[in-house]
């Protein structure tokens, strides 16, 4: 369990992970599968999420729990593309 002083670092990074994939999902749905710029799109969030993770001081232990997070904004952005283009 987290102490009340880290509650709401947390759910920043954890928003922010959301938050950041949500258009570069909607983007890597237009570029071609495994393509340079699809594989960009999937990790240009990764720098900005180790530096919020590193401000908060939260370890390597929850990596996990943003990347969950990130992949959820990515899949939402690739059904918002497919929904708005269909």
């Amino acid at each position: 369990m987290l102490p009340d002083h880290q509650t709401l670092p947390l759910i920043i990074l954890l928003c922010i992970a959301f938050a950041s994939n949500l258009p570069l999902g909607y983007l890597r749905e237009s570029a071609i599968k495994y393509s340079l710029r699809w594989i960009i799109y999937i990790h240009a969030s990764i720098p900005l999420l180790v530096v919020v993770r590193q401000f908060y001081g939260f370890s390597w232990h929850w990596i996990p729990v943003t990347l969950v997070c990130a992949f959820i904004g990515q899949l939402l952005g690739g059904w918002t593309y497919r929904r708005a283009h269909s």
